[in-house]
């Protein structure tokens, strides 16, 4: 090879590598993005908003209000067709289907039967798909084929009154699920690779929110909203390490995300309003120490975004809100309601904020600290929608009540 033809296959490797780099940055592998924390990765913000998006391709995928994961150039999605919930695998790039796995589930019956699809996200890494159906079965495929690696059902018929909506989170090579329901439950770690069981904690049953990973003082762990408190759980053994009671209420829930910050770790839950905790380490144990709480701004069927010291939100009574995340105190509220019961999503996209409603309105806004501050807003669906924005680059996955769109800005 001559010193020409080395220095064109450098440069083309260097290309391949930035090119994958940077598809990988963009990766949207699980519930809330690729560190649970409501953050599009890789996202630059045009420098002007288009007065509309553009519709790049639209498929019928099934019920369900499940976000979509990505990983690369593929899409995974939890969904329900018919008898059967299913797991599809799209081109993200023209919306065709790749592979589907499927099985006949459990019917949604009683208040939540609206919403006859799984709430769970998948979640993807070391080359497998993990999914939790609204009965509570925890299903592992090969992300590349579909093929189902293992399957469980440890608490068969028993789940929350409004069915399973916990998201799976993996981690060291363990898929983790809270199970079950109020009063018989449990979170159970399963190896990724065989399905057995690691360990499990039944202190408390699931409601419906998700774990986000937090580390104190070397110890890894996951923080957890249960059916009474926000728990901290040893990654290692599924030992209780510390507990804040989180008390439900008339038409109140735990189905917020917990927010991290450092050994902070913040909650919002209506009724309950939004607190502050530091988790300390204090010899061979941990502690819990309240550093602030906000009686009157609370999330209900969302989780607000921490950025740049200030937390961003949809409250309970569906307006737009700021928090100053190290004192707590209210830097404003919006005056608009937007949507309904605070259903919503909140994602942090590069130098804005972008939020999705179940009204189907996207309005992307400034992260300012001081007023509200709308740059534009989209009509992005016929129908409701439950799931999260899947925010990558210039393009805008939304998964409304049967379909999948692709928007481009």
């Amino acid at each position: 090879m001559t010193r020409t033809e080395l220095s064109k296959a450098v440069i083309v490797g260097c290309v391949i590598l930035i090119g994958a780099g940077s598809v990988f940055a963009q990766d949207w592998p699980q519930w809330r993005g690729a560190n649970r924390d409501g953050t599009a990765n890789g996202f630059d913000a045009p420098g002007q908003w288009p007065a509309e998006l553009t519709q790049k391709w639209r498929v019928t995928v099934g019920f369900g209000d499940s976000t979509p994961a990505l990983v690369g150039d593929k899409l995974y999605v939890s969904a329900r067709q018919g008898d059967e919930e299913v797991t599809l695998c799209l081109n993200a790039a023209n919306g065709k289907e790749l592979w589907k796995d499927k099985y006949t589930a459990q019917a949604v019956s009683g208040a939540a039967s609206r919403h006859p699809g799984p709430r769970s996200s998948p979640a993807v890494a070391d080359g497998k798909v993990v999914t939790l159906g609204v009965g509570g079965v925890v299903s592992c495929l090969d992300a590349a084929t579909g093929k189902l690696i293992w399957q469980k059902d440890p608490f068969p018929k028993v789940v929350p009154r409004f069915f399973a909506s916990f998201s799976p989170i993996i981690v060291d090579r363990m898929a983790i699920a809270h199970l079950g329901g109020q009063g018989n439950g449990a979170i159970i770690a399963y190896d990724l690779a065989t399905g057995d069981e690691k360990w499990r904690w039944a202190g408390e049953g699931p409601d419906y929110g998700s774990p986000v990973l937090l580390t104190v003082e070397g110890t890894k762990q996951i923080a957890t909203p249960t059916e009474k408190s926000i728990v901290g759980i040893s990654v290692a053994d599924g030992k209780l390490l510390w507990q804040f009671p989180s008390p439900l209420g008339r038409m109140a829930y735990n189905a917020a995300t917990p927010i991290v910050d450092g050994q902070t770790v913040i909650y919002a839950a209506k009724g309950r309003g939004t607190k502050a905790i530091k988790i300390e380490k204090q010899g061979n144990s941990f502690a819990v120490k309240e550093l602030w709480s906000n009686p009157d701004l609370a999330t209900q069927f969302n989780t607000p975004v921490l950025k740049g010291g200030l937390l961003f939100g949809l409250s309970d009574g569906n307006k737009l809100f700021c928090i100053n995340a190290q004192t707590g105190e209210t830097a404003w509220t919006d005056a608009t309601a937007r949507g309904k019961s605070g259903f919503g999503a909140i994602v942090g996209a590069g130098s804005c904020l972008i939020a999705l409603t179940n009204d189907s309105q996207l309005t992307v806004f400034k992260p300012d600290g001081k007023a509200y501050s709308e740059i534009k807003s989209y009509k992005v669906a016929e129908t409701e929608i439950y799931a999260h924005p899947v925010i990558a680059g210039s393009r805008i996955f939304i998964k409304d009540q049967e379909t999948l769109t692709l928007w481009a800005i």
